[in-house]
């Protein structure tokens, strides 16, 4: 069994859960272009992707500065809508006290926007505790390549033999997996066969699951 000394989590659906929020938004802006979306349509096209992947694949008649326009036009409106609705995830706060008092290390990645995700953390009150954010976007390729979870990596000075990531989305499950971190599905917008089929060791409902602590105390099987 490896222990533990490297926690990275996913932001978005992980640490709080904003999927439904981002529904309502998408659904409300793609009105204007006569498109009516609805949660299985969001969960296979929208959920854990890259605007700059959506937006292309749903409005292929817009140019690249009118899509770029639109996805910051929606992710604008949601973290207005979302300035008074975001809490933790249940289990979330005890779970980093932990962290944080056995000294492992700890960061956040994301393939939301860098607006978005200061926003969030920012909201939740875990800016503090988050010194690492890594951006997606802002790297040559998002989840669900590996890239992002190996910068995070790399950030931490960490190997991946010895962490774990925490997970909601397929396309985060998908880039952790491909990293070679033992990665623990989040079934807070999937369901955990979903979840386990992409590859996750372990899917919990939220932080408060008994098998969160066993696995950080006792250790997870070599890959």
């Amino acid at each position: 069994m490896k222990t533990p000394n490297t926690i990275l989590f996913d932001l978005d659906g992980t640490l709080t859960n904003t999927d439904s929020l981002h529904l309502q938004t998408w659904q409300d802006i793609l009105k204007e272009y006569g498109l009516s979306i609805d949660q299985e349509f969001y969960d296979r096209h929208f959920s854990g992707r890259l605007n700059q992947d959506i937006i292309p694949d749903i409005l292929p008649q817009l140019s690249v500065a009118e899509a770029t326009a639109l996805g910051d036009r929606k992710e604008a409106e949601f973290r207005h809508r979302a300035v008074e609705s975001l809490v933790p995830l249940s289990g979330l706060l005890t779970l980093l006290d932990w962290i944080d008092t056995h000294s492992l290390k700890k960061g956040i990645v994301t393939n939301a926007p860098r607006q978005n995700a200061e926003f969030m953390v920012q909201v939740l009150e875990l800016r503090d505790r988050f010194p690492t954010i890594v951006i997606a976007e802002e790297l040559e390729f998002g989840k669900p390549h590996p890239m992002p979870y190996l910068v995070g990596l790399e950030k931490l000075g960490a190997s991946a033999e010895h962490a774990i990531v925490f997970e909601d989305s397929p396309t985060g499950i998908q880039s952790a997996v491909r990293a070679g971190i033992f990665t623990i599905g989040v079934a807070s917008t999937h369901s955990p066969d979903a979840l386990y089929d992409l590859g996750a060791s372990l899917v919990i409902s939220d932080f408060t699951d008994p098998k969160v602590m066993k696995t950080l105390v006792s250790g997870f099987p070599s890959s």
